[in-house]
């Protein structure tokens, strides 16, 4: 009889995770949507039924759907961006979908394309294709600035003209899909918002109209995570990067939002590192020496920077040594 109420206990348990249902949503008019800085009407669009969104100048156009709360899963749509800029003016054109967003729209994760960077003789302008960004704190030029190449890529995609989207979601982790391609156009590990669930909305900008269709979001069970990783303690460190792979240490202690300690073992031992917190986010620094191992490279000073997530007793993100080497860390905590 234990065992049986065990195992009912188990099972309810387990439905009580399950997520929630599919929800679609046609667009073809703007019952569902909540304007935020931008014009929302009904409109058809080379023969399709759908919605247009104008931003106002100045403003990223953003309209949330209404009843929805997304944590991990897949978001599907349609779009096409018409650019309504005079000729002569760059404009490549900006579209996409948001997620985990906040009502107020002060915080969202954002998958957009710019359609005309496509088409460029540039090849730096076609990789501006695709992007990921985070608002308020990580935008593009922020980025692209601080990790080139990373969260941007090249992308087959046309103005004026229907494109299929997917992204999918779970954790910290997303995939960014184009024209039911079967193989991601973007990936990121370690998304940059602290939010984990909240709202999905269609993003446009001035100087365009976006138009939108067919959405579908399917939920999927969340990923366990918890935010307000702690920082502080002794860590092994793995850093895979392009040039290489390297191995180090670090002893942290957190002080609020500010972190100290120092890393010992590839580029140095007992240098000082320091670092700012949030809410899990962490963001490090320190300099030290090119190491030999590397075998590529002339010996120097090194500047290492690295971004990411604490969860429990493991970290990971984004590793960068300036005008050397870029990948990816992963750290656990010692016991």
């Amino acid at each position: 009889m234990l065992r049986f109420v065990t195992c009912l206990i188990a099972a309810c348990s387990l439905f009580g995770q399950s997520p929630a249902h599919t929800q679609t949503f046609a667009l073809r008019d703007t019952n569902d949507l909540v304007a935020q800085h931008v014009k929302v009407e009904q409109a058809e669009y080379q023969g399709r039924q759908c919605v247009r969104l104008m931003s106002e100048p100045r403003a990223n156009g953003f309209a949330l759907i209404k009843g929805t709360d997304f944590e991990d899963g897949t978001i599907e749509a349609d779009f096409a961006v018409r650019v309504t800029t005079p000729p002569g003016v760059r404009m490549p054109g900006f579209i996409g979908i948001a997620f985990r967003a906040r009502p107020d729209a002060s915080h969202y994760e954002l998958f957009y394309v710019r359609p005309g960077n496509s088409l460029s003789n540039d090849q730096a302008m076609r990789n501006h294709s695709a992007q990921y960004c985070e608002a308020p704190d990580y935008d593009w030029y922020r980025l692209r600035r601080e990790w080139p190449w990373t969260y941007e890529a090249y992308a087959d995609i046309q103005p004026e003209t229907w494109t299929k989207l997917r992204i999918e979601v779970a954790g910290r982790s997303a995939k960014l899909y184009l024209n039911g391609s079967a193989k991601p156009t973007l990936i990121v590990e370690g998304l940059k918002g602290e939010d984990l669930h909240g709202a999905v909305a269609l993003w446009g900008n001035p100087g365009e109209e976006s138009y939108f269709s067919n959405l579908r979001i399917t939920p999927a069970t969340p990923v366990p995570l918890q935010n307000d990783g702690e920082p502080t303690g002794a860590w092994d460190v793995t850093y895979a990067s392009d040039a290489g792979k390297v191995a180090g240490s670090m002893k942290l202690t957190r002080n609020g939002t500010q972190i100290t300690g120092s890393w010992s073992g590839a580029f140095g031992d007992d240098l000082p590192v320091t670092g700012v917190w949030r809410n899990g986010y962490v963001e490090l620094t320190f300099k030290g020496n090119w190491p030999k191992e590397m075998f590529i490279g002339k010996p120097g000073n090194a500047e290492v920077a690295l971004a990411g997530w604490i969860d429990g007793d493991k970290g990971s993100g984004r590793m960068n040594v300036e005008g050397r080497a870029d990948g990816s860390w992963l750290a656990m905590r010692k016991k």
